[in-house]
């Protein structure tokens, strides 16, 4: 395709973007434990709706919570999308993006596609694969070394430390390094826990993985290579799926299936529930379906591609549903529409004050395909006795400017050792640290043992048989 040809094509398909379906109902709407689902809407022209990514104004940042402030902890960082805080203080940021996806889509769709993402602010330059390290020694809330902590990797996302172990989970594999706290490089090569699907394909390529209290097993999101099944049920062998895996061997299982792209991950403090954030499916509507928060069942079938939000069913779908799969686990709480929910971490150990003090801190990357837009911000969902209890919080807004164009897109988020909210901001190139001057940390509730799995057997329809 020639550059006129292509320019004066996307200019066309910029216009025919607003033919697409608008969302009717407020997004508050469409969050809490019972959202408001109306009847599945399509279009010729799907919506699209792209934040065009520009980066923070000289001295600019985004909009904090009442008693709340916001700082920049690092800056001039290369795409960073996720973080770790390390008992030491230090923190993990992974500056990464998406790897070469050759077969994700052919044709003038996929080239449209493509060009909206870069609009975005993802896939300019290429993925950095590395992962730096902060570090924050005097405590004034900006890092003042950084290093390059781990370099040669494979769009690497989530990571997790347990004991002298930290785990990376590249796209295509989770790797396992020795850590020794207060280092600033590491250059021992990785061994290989296990193979994570990928491939040409590989259309959700993020993957997350934290560990079990005791360390012995990992736990890993694995998002669905389509929208809706539309590559065939072959290409999701092992996906939309959190697995289980034996940190010692690789042996794998799925734990829970039909979840379309789970990122976040954590340990509810109170109960040491698995609980994760997914994003859902596309195209059937600006008010449809909602992103969610949820706890992670063992065993459990949240529905993908077949159901969404418990029973409703997707008739795009083409592929017949395995009669194992009957059962379907609705999620817990709904989190809005085409938010790109993606970041999770609870406020064990955060001193923000006592309405941050019980719940989920949730990064919002924000939508590129509904109108009005919803998500670019930071929220905070409220727990009680290891609950979701309330509607949501904005902690962090601001990230859209009055043109409505990305200063920045919150992805990670965590809880230093200092009690300070840390966001990651793949537009704005920063990581944000939220504090609020005087408050006291929240309590950590003490580790208990890695939960014992059920008598039941998990799904298989999606999964080849375990390894153990």
């Amino acid at each position: 395709m020639r550059l006129p040809l292509a320019a004066t094509t996307l200019a066309l398909a910029l216009m025919l973007a607003g033919c697409g379906n608008n969302a009717k109902l407020p997004i508050e709407q469409n969050m809490g434990p019972r959202p408001t689902l109306p009847e599945p809407s399509s279009s010729m022209i799907p919506t699209v709706n792209v934040a065009k990514a520009v980066g923070w104004p000289e001295g600019a940042k985004p909009k904090p919570a009442q008693g709340l402030t916001v700082t920049p902890f690092a800056t001039g960082l290369r795409h960073p999308r996720w973080l770790l805080a390390l008992p030491n203080g230090d923190v993990l940021v992974a500056e990464t993006d998406a790897p070469p996806k050759p077969a994700d889509g052919k044709g003038i769709r996929a080239w449209f596609q493509r060009q909206f993402m870069k609009r975005a602010g993802s896939g300019r330059e290429g993925s950095a694969n590395r992962i730096t390290l902060l570090r924050d020694a005097d405590g004034d809330g900006v890092a003042e070394l950084r290093s390059v902590f781990i370099s040669g990797l494979n769009s690497p996302f989530g990571m997790t430390l347990s004991g002298d172990t930290l785990y990376v989970a590249d796209t295509d594999a989770v790797l396992a390094f020795p850590y020794a706290p207060g280092e600033t490089k590491i250059t021992t090569p990785p061994r290989k826990v296990v193979d994570l699907p990928a491939g040409t394909i590989n259309h959700h390529w993020t993957k997350n993985v934290i560990a079990s209290d005791d360390g012995k097993l990992l736990y890993v999101t694995i998002g669905s290579n389509s929208n809706v099944g539309e590559n065939g049920i072959a290409a999701e062998e092992g996906r939309a799926a959190i697995w289980e895996v034996n940190a010692a061997t690789g042996a794998h299982r799925i734990y829970a299936a039909g979840i379309r792209n789970p990122n976040g991950m954590a340990w509810e403090p109170t109960t040491r529930m698995l609980w994760t954030v997914a994003n859902e499916r596309d195209e059937l509507g600006g008010d449809l379906v909602p992103d969610y928060l949820t706890s992670v069942q063992f065993g459990g079938f949240y529905g993908w591609p077949w159901n969404y939000w418990g029973d409703n069913v997707d008739t795009r779908v083409k592929d017949p549903k395995p009669s194992a799969l009957e059962v379907v686990t609705p999620p817990d709480y709904a989190l809005g529409s085409h938010t790109a929910s993606l970041g999770l971490s609870f406020a064990a150990g955060a001193a923000l004050g006592p309405r941050f003090a019980d719940g989920a801190f949730i990064g919002q990357h924000g939508s590129w395909n509904r109108k009005p837009r919803s998500g670019y911000k930071v929220i905070f969902v409220p727990f009680a006795n290891g609950k979701p209890n309330g509607m949501p919080i904005d902690v962090l807004s601001g990230f859209l400017n009055a043109d409505g164009e990305a200063q920045g897109r919150p992805v990670g988020v965590t809880i230093d050792t200092r009690g300070g909210l840390l966001v990651a901001d793949d537009v704005g190139n920063s990581v944000w640290r939220v504090s609020a001057p005087g408050a006291r940390p929240a309590p950590s509730a003490a580790p208990s043992p890695a939960q014992p799995a059920p008598a039941a057997a998990p799904p298989k329809a999606q999964m080849p048989p375990s390894r153990d």
